[in-house]
């Protein structure tokens, strides 16, 4: 099917239910469709609540308004993000847009249980999780009617092809990371062992919150490792075409490339200029672009780390995804092998088809 076949099916089905969610891959046009639900259900009186995970969205909103020349529907739309929801009185609006339903909490409760008219929710990666909150806030107030992956948009032609390379790392036994004692000593200990003291820390946690802050201490033990950097390093010198280089910090950012794109350089928009026109062939960046911005010929991309959340990552091979559809991208996940990382990666995978992703260990050769 086109774009536009999808779209239109996807309508049809939202249009049949008052509550209803469509799990749309990125490229498909989630806002062209629930602008499109808005002017199937018009009237003059009508009054519409779009909630979004951040204020940068609204602005993707009113673009496709513009594009659609439906911009006159500005004066029926509110705008609010998810965290002000509860300031809105669910009275004054007919329709309520989620855009990103998966960012519902259980806050939200008291406006939606409250809310009598209909909803469409719209995202790119529902809940899997039977168990979780998100989940079932998603199935009680904006079940998913619609479905349309990432993998279905690539057959279809929408979405250019990809491969997906996870590079497993072995943690360093050289003792090369400096501490400080609580009493002003310092020592020096590796990543191997240095990880081994945050897992057991995690394992023998007295209470959640204990367990919790534990957990995301070794997550950012992991997150600071050189081995990964250096890795990072040969990796990109050795790709000819255009790559972008998701960081965790501005400082490793930095480290990674002469250019970076984050909001502690002041020569950003500059980089990112002479990236998207070719002028160089290597950018880094820490966490994701903005949605509202494309990179041209973008074939190569490398994420350091995957947290384990489906949706970061699922942004970030976005990105390598608006080729030609005729021509395939490679995106290079790493990964420490044997640790926590891998359970992260394996999660966040796992809405990709299996037969796309290649695991490649560089010390067996």
């Amino acid at each position: 099917m086109s774009r536009e076949e999808i779209q239109k099916e996807a309508l049809e089905i939202s249009l049949h239910h008052k509550r209803a969610g469509l799990a749309i891959s990125m490229g498909v046009g989630k806002t062209r469709i629930a602008i499109q639900h808005l002017l199937k259900c018009y009237n003059p009186f009508i009054k519409a609540l779009v909630v979004v995970p951040k204020n940068q969205v609204i602005e993707s909103w009113k673009k496709e308004l513009i594009l659609m020349n439906a911009e006159s529907m500005l004066d029926h739309i509110t705008f609010s993000t998810y965290l002000s929801l509860n300031k809105q009185n669910p009275a004054d609006y007919d329709i309520l847009y989620l855009d990103e339903c998966h960012s519902l909490l259980v806050t939200h409760i008291s406006f939606l249980s409250n809310f009598s008219g209909k909803i469409l929710g719209l995202t790119g990666t529902p809940p899997k999780n039977k168990k979780s909150d998100k989940w079932r806030l998603v199935n009680s107030y904006c079940p998913i009617k619609y479905t349309i992956t990432v993998d279905d948009a690539t057959d279809s032609s929408i979405l250019n092809d990809y491969r997906i390379f996870v590079h497993e790392l072995e943690l360093c036994k050289v003792k090369t990371i400096q501490k400080t004692s609580r009493n002003g000593n310092l020592w020096w200990t590796s990543e191997l062992a240095d990880y081994e003291y945050s897992t057991t820390r995690c394992e023998e946690a007295r209470s959640f919150k204990e367990k919790q802050f534990a957990a995301i201490l070794r997550m950012k033990a992991l997150m600071s490792y050189e081995t990964k950097e250096k890795y990072v390093q040969s990796l990109s010198s050795n790709l000819n075409s255009k790559c972008i280089i998701f960081a965790n910090t501005m400082l490793q950012a930095d480290k990674l490339s002469k250019y970076s794109y984050h909001s502690g350089n002041k020569n950003s928009e500059q980089n990112l200029k002479l990236f998207s026109d070719g002028t160089i062939n290597k950018l880094s960046c820490v966490l994701q672009l903005s949605e509202g911005i494309s990179i041209p010929d973008l074939k190569q991309g490398i994420i350091m780390h995957a947290y384990g959340n489906e949706r970061k990552t699922a942004q970030r091979i976005g990105r390598l995804l608006r080729l030609n559809p005729t021509e395939t991208a490679a995106c290079h996940i790493l990964c420490y092998k044997g640790t926590q990382d891998e359970v992260w990666v394996k999660k966040a995978l796992e809405t990709f088809d299996s037969n796309k992703i290649k695991y490649h260990n560089p010390l067996k050769r």
